[in-house]
C-alpha cells in the first residue's frame, strides 16, 4: 500500500473559514490525505484565506513566498492551493504573481477539491497552467462534502462551528463579502440537524451556528416551509447531547422580536450576543449602507436586555471611515458608553478594491485613524475589564474543553465565552461543571468547581447562567 499523503491547511480570518477548513480536511481524508501540523511536512498545502482584514492579499503572497523558499531549500515539490475569499477576489492573478501555486479555488467550490487536485497533478510541474475555479456553482457544495469521522470530531473537541447560512445581500459599502461569498443562501433545516446529530454523537456539546448574516437564516424544513433562526435554534437544542447553542455573526436589521424571545425562552441559547454596529454615527452608518441607525441599535439592546437580563453584548467597530468627522467619532464613543460591551472587535478603516467606499471622497490620514482607534480600544478594554471583574464571585456553568497550561488544569468556556481555568481531571473534557469564579486576569478567569462534580450536558440540562444563580462570596 502507498504511503498516505500529508495535508496542511492554514486558515486566516473568520469562524466560517475554520469550518470550511475542517470540511476540506474531511473531504480530502476520503482521498487518502492525513493532516500534518507543519507546512514543510505536507504534500498538499492549502491556504484558506480571508479578504476582510487589512492587507489580506499581501499576507497571502507573503506566506506563498515563504513556502516557495522552503521548497527550494528542501529541494522538494509540494502542491499548493489558495482557497477562500482572497482566492475568489484575486483569481488568476494569484497564479501570475506566485509561481508556487497550482490551484486557486473560491469558497463556493471547495467541494470540487478532489477533482481539481487530480487535474493539477496531471499538469505536473507546469504551474503556469495552474487551475482557477472561482465560479458560483449551481449545485449545493454541502451535498458533496464528506462528513467528518467520529474520531475526527472527537479530536476537535466538544465545541463545533456549523455553517447554516452563507453570503450577504446587504452590500455595505466597505465590504467584499457579497462579491466573494455571493448572495444570501440558507441550508435546509434537516441537513443542518443531521450534521448536528453527527457532531453530538462524536462528543460535541456546544455548537455555534455561523453565517455572514446568520440571523437572516431562512431555510426550508422537510415540508417545504421556510423557518427562521429561532426555530432552528430550538430544534438544535432538542438534539440529545447538545447543551449549548450560540450564533454569529448577526445584523441589526435581522434581529426580530421572535429571535429576541428565543433568548428569553431557550436556556440552551447562551446569554452572549455578537451584534456588529460598526459606527455610532447615523451619517456614517448611512454612508456605510448599513440599513440601520443608532436608534434602532439602542432599541434592540433594550429589548434583548428586557428579555434576558443577564445578556452580554459584543460588537464590531470601524473607525476612520471616509468622511468621518470628530463629531461622528464622538457619536461612536457615546454609543459604546451607553451600551457597555463585554467584548468587541475594532478596526481602522482600510480600503478594499472594488468596494464603493474605496472611491469615496474624504479618505482620512493614517494618524487620525490611529488616534481614534487607540481611544476607542481604550474604552472597550475598560468595559471588558469591568465586565470580567464583575464575574468574580459569580457561579455559572462552564464547558470543559481542553487541558490547561499546568498538570491537573482544564480550560473551559463561560456562557460569555471567557476562558475559565479550573482544577479537574483530563477525562472531564466535554463535560459541564458549576464553577465559582475566584480570580480574574486580563486573559482568563480562574474558578473552583462546586462539589467537584461534573454533568454530561444533555439538552436542557445544567445550563445555569448568571441570571439563574446568585452571587457567591469568594
Amino acid at each position: 500500500m502507498s504511503e498516505p499523503r500529508k495535508l496542511y491547511v492554514r486558515s486566516f480570518g473568520c469562524q466560517m473559514n475554520v469550518y470550511d477548513a475542517q470540511r476540506m480536511t474531511d473531504t480530502l481524508a476520503k482521498e487518502g490525505y492525513v493532516e500534518t501540523d507543519t507546512a514543510e511536512d505536507a504534500d498538499l498545502v492549502i491556504l484558506n484565506t480571508c479578504h476582510i482584514r487589512e492587507k489580506a492579499a499581501e499576507k497571502v503572497y507573503s506566506e506563498l513566498g515563504r513556502l516557495r523558499k522552503s521548497q527550494e531549500e528542501a529541494g522538494r515539490r509540494q502542491m499548493v492551493a489558495v482557497a477562500g475569499c482572497v482566492a475568489q477576489a484575486e483569481g488568476a492573478e494569484i497564479i501570475k504573481r506566485a509561481r508556487t501555486v497550482d490551484l486557486v479555488v473560491g469558497p463556493q467550490s471547495y467541494h470540487k477539491l478532489p477533482e481539481l487536485i487530480a487535474q493539477a497533478e496531471q499538469r505536473g510541474h507546469n504551474r503556469r497552467a495552474g487551475i482557477v475555479e472561482t465560479e458560483f456553482p449551481v449545485e449545493d457544495k454541502f451535498d458533496f462534502l464528506a462528513h467528518p469521522t467520529r474520531a475526527a470530531i472527537a479530536k476537535r473537541g466538544p465545541t463545533a462551528f456549523v455553517t447554516v447560512q452563507e453570503g450577504c445581500d446587504k452590500f455595505c459599502t466597505f465590504c467584499v463579502v457579497p462579491y466573494t461569498r455571493g448572495a444570501e443562501v440558507s441550508r435546509p433545516l434537516d441537513k443542518i440537524l443531521d450534521e448536528v446529530i453527527r457532531l453530538a454523537d462524536g462528543g460535541v456539546r456546544e455548537v455555534t451556528l455561523i453565517g455572514q448574516n446568520v440571523n437572516a437564516y431562512h431555510g426550508l424544513d422537510v415540508a417545504g416551509r421556510t423557518v427562521g433562526l429561532p426555530e432552528l435554534v430550538r430544534r438544535i437544542a432538542e438534539v440529545p447531547g447538545i447543551a449549548r447553542v450560540r450564533y454569529t455573526t448577526s445584523h441589526p436589521r435581522d434581529m426580530d422580536d421572535e429571535l429576541i424571545a428565543a433568548h428569553r425562552d431557550m436556556p440552551a441559547l447562551m446569554p452572549y450576543l455578537h451584534l456588529p454596529v460598526q459606527s455610532g454615527s447615523n451619517r456614517i452608518l448611512a454612508a456605510m449602507n448599513r440599513k440601520h441607525d443608532r436608534e434602532l441599535f439602542f432599541e434592540i439592546v433594550d429589548k434583548v436586555r428586557a428579555a434576558r437580563p443577564d445578556i452580554a453584548f459584543s460588537s464590531d467597530f470601524i473607525v476612520g471611515f471616509p468622511g468621518e468627522t470628530d463629531e461622528d467619532f464622538a457619536d461612536t464613543m457615546d454609543l459604546v458608553e451607553r451600551v457597555g460591551f463585554a467584548s468587541a472587535f475594532s478596526f481602522k478603516y482600510s480600503s478594499r478594491p472594488g468596494t464603493p467606499a474605496a472611491g469615496m471622497d474624504g479618505q482620512l490620514p493614517e494618524d487620525v485613524k490611529s488616534a481614534r482607534i487607540y481611544a476607542l480600544q481604550a474604552l472597550l478594554d475598560k468595559q471588558k475589564a469591568a465586565f470580567d471583574a464583575a464575574c468574580r464571585g459569580r457561579r455559572f456553568d462552564i464547558l470543559l474543553e481542553k487541558p490547561g497550561r499546568f498538570p491537573g488544569q482544564l480550560i473551559g468556556r463561560s456562557p460569555y465565552l471567557q476562558s475559565v481555568v479550573v482544577e479537574a481531571p483530563r477525562e472531564a473534557i466535554g463535560r459541564l461543571a458549576s464553577v465559582v469564579v475566584r480570580e480574574v486576569s486580563t486573559k482568563s478567569l480562574s474558578g473552583d468547581i462546586i462539589g467537584g462534580e461534573f454533568f454530561a450536558g444533555d439538552a436542557g440540562v445544567g445550563v445555569h447562567s448568571v441570571r439563574q444563580s446568585e452571587k457567591v462570596e469568594a
